[in-house]
């Protein structure tokens, strides 16, 4: 058996969900299945408005990502460029011996130039590139962000949708409802974490028996029993106790009077056969249980 809540969804807070889509109580189901889906409008619509975002982000990125290799690409031209000019003043500087000295000046003044305009050009192109990357990160932040916004809405709206995680029987809870004890149906609101179905085995049923002090004594593991269904009287299954509780509860009516849960294993199956029912046990003991012929 497996029980079935509605789901409590990350980041954000929420009331009720509401019940679009639910399988009657009893059906059959297979593994994957689908149970019960909620009310998925919101978490839809929060993912679809931020993968326009993401897409819009994802998209100034790679245009920014285009103009800095633009830019980098022109400003290296430049470089170049400038390295070619300080070069071509160099080797004026060469023939300065020859030249006037009105000439000769003019060719100092034009390789400083190129050197200034070189260490500008080499500085500038190391703060533009930084600058460059910086706007990019921003926006790959930003885009990062609407992603994981994205991505939680998906994931969200898939936990709106239920899915059986064994091959079994469905079986709704009775819970408290608009001022009375139910079943849920579609157009019911659950609080998130509410246990309201179960997914149930019908191969492997069990029978939980509140045993008193003085049957626990004459009870072991592997007692052989047969099981009758209140609901329907002119059924009988045959079947085991497997499990002994070895710490006694409290009852009901009184602090004094304790009992031991004990659980028995039904053999077989029939359609009847369904959770919650009501049963009665009768053991079978054996002679050395009986202690002196007692029934």
């Amino acid at each position: 058996m497996r029980g079935i809540l509605a789901p409590t969804l990350s980041g954000q807070f929420v009331a009720t969900l509401t019940i679009t889509r639910l399988v009657p109580s009893g059906s059959q189901v297979k593994k994957g299945d689908l149970l019960v889906e909620f009310d998925r409008q919101s978490q839809m619509r929060e993912f679809i408005d931020r993968q326009a975002d993401y897409t819009k982000l994802q998209n100034q990125v790679i245009q920014e990502q285009s103009k800095e290799s633009a830019a980098r690409a022109k400003d290296e031209t430049e470089i170049r460029e400038a390295e070619s000019g300080l070069s071509k003043a160099e080797l004026e500087m060469q023939k300065v011996e020859i030249l006037s000295r009105i000439e000769a000046e003019k060719a100092r003044e034009t390789l400083e130039e190129a050197r200034a305009t070189l260490k500008q050009l080499r500085e500038t192109f190391d703060l533009k590139r930084k600058a460059a990357q910086a706007a990019i990160r921003i926006l790959e932040i930003q885009r990062d962000r609407t992603r994981q916004i994205m991505e939680h809405a998906q994931a969200d709206a898939d936990l709106l949708r239920i899915r059986s995680p064994l091959d079994g029987v469905a079986v709704l809870n009775t819970i408290w409802k608009r001022g009375r004890m139910g079943e849920v149906q579609e157009g019911d609101q659950l609080r998130p974490g509410m246990a309201f179905m179960q997914v149930v085995d019908p191969s492997l049923m069990e029978v939980s028996v509140p045993a008193n002090q003085q049957d626990f004594v004459r009870l072991h593991v592997g007692q052989r029993a047969q099981i009758h269904l209140d609901a329907y009287p002119e059924l009988v299954f045959y079947g085991k106790l497997d499990e002994m509780a070895p710490i006694a509860r409290s009852g009901d009516f009184s602090s004094k009077l304790r009992f031991f849960p004990v659980v028995f294993s039904v053999s077989g199956h029939n359609a009847k056969l369904m959770p919650d029912l009501s049963a009665a046990v009768d053991v079978e003991l054996s002679e050395d249980n009986q202690g002196g012929g007692e029934p």
